[in-house]
């Protein structure tokens, strides 16, 4: 397969794993995606918000990256729940707290509303915690089904969706992450 042009992952999280806190959990699997062929060409920034449903565990913190890769989209979300395994994720509970959690948002333009992976991601343009760091670094991506930038989505979401960028560490503002 092409490498393709616009592929979004979701970063996500809200417990520390066995290498620290959601940031640092971050920087170590956007290191094993690179690792594996995945080349990251755009981070946003790093955001933190309430849980979605809203519930009384941690806030999260999280982000979009966008990538190339030779992996289709069925081998890009195993590697990524293998990355999520790795760090600690046990899916035991919908919506429950995590130390990572990588979506595949859209994959370019392929839409499939039926077989895993389901792209887009069926929620990306309802979600606050999507579109703003999503729109960080790709304000002008359109929507496959739904024909709308992800500016314009963002204008969509109500303000009690509430989330605030995070500061960068000095060490983020220099490209390292350790």
């Amino acid at each position: 397969m092409v490498n393709s042009d616009m592929i979004l992952i979701g970063f996500g999280g809200n417990l520390s794993s066995a290498v620290g806190a959601p940031t640092a959990t971050f920087g170590a699997a956007l290191a094993r995606l690179e690792s594996a062929e995945v080349v990251v060409i755009a981070r946003s920034h790093w955001y933190e918000s309430a849980p979605v449903p809203v519930s009384d565990q941690p806030l999260f913190v999280n982000g979009v990256v966008a990538v190339r890769t030779a992996l289709g989209p069925e081998e890009l979300l195993s590697l990524l729940h293998q990355i999520e395994a790795d760090f600690g994720r046990v899916r035991h509970t919908l919506n429950g707290a995590r130390t990572l959690d990588l979506d595949l948002l859209a994959y370019d333009d392929l839409v499939r509303l039926e077989e895993p992976p389901v792209l887009p991601h069926p929620r990306l343009h309802e979600r606050a915690f999507v579109l703003w760091p999503l729109n960080d670094i790709a304000p002008d991506w359109r929507h496959p089904v739904l024909g709308l930038t992800s500016a314009a989505l963002l204008e969509k979401i109500p303000p009690e969706q509430g989330i605030r960028l995070l500061k960068p560490n000095p060490l983020e503002q220099n490209g390292d992450t350790a």
